[in-house]
């Protein structure tokens, strides 16, 4: 009998080592294109703590601003500023940038 084997079990209900291969993981038909790939994710996950790691910053820096803002009898929110934001980021990302700006500027917001 051909049986698909799906996380460890074939469709017949016997139990089977299941392997998940490089080229399984990676989507990629060749040995040098695994490794192109993993190497290339492994930088993205680095990138992706780096970008966290910033976006903690900045949220953190927000708040140092929100609060000399109301401290100060001002608002919590400079919505003049927010407008810069978003236009920083559409320049430099385009139309996506803008959604990633609104995204931090959310983040960013109310933490005080």
């Amino acid at each position: 009998m051909n049986a698909t084997t799906t996380a460890g079990t074939t469709t017949a209900g016997t139990t089977t080592a299941s392997a998940v291969t490089a080229a399984d993981k990676t989507g990629a038909r060749t040995p040098e294109a695994v490794d192109v790939i993993e190497n290339a994710r492994e930088r993205i996950d680095a990138l992706d703590d780096r970008i966290i790691g910033l976006v903690q910053e900045r949220m953190a820096v927000s708040a140092v601003i929100q609060e000399a803002r109301i401290t100060s009898g001002g608002r919590r929110v400079n919505l003049s500023r927010e407008m810069e934001v978003l236009g920083h980021y559409r320049d430099a990302l385009g139309k996506p940038g803008t959604a990633l700006a609104m995204t931090l500027l959310e983040l960013c917001r109310g933490r005080v």
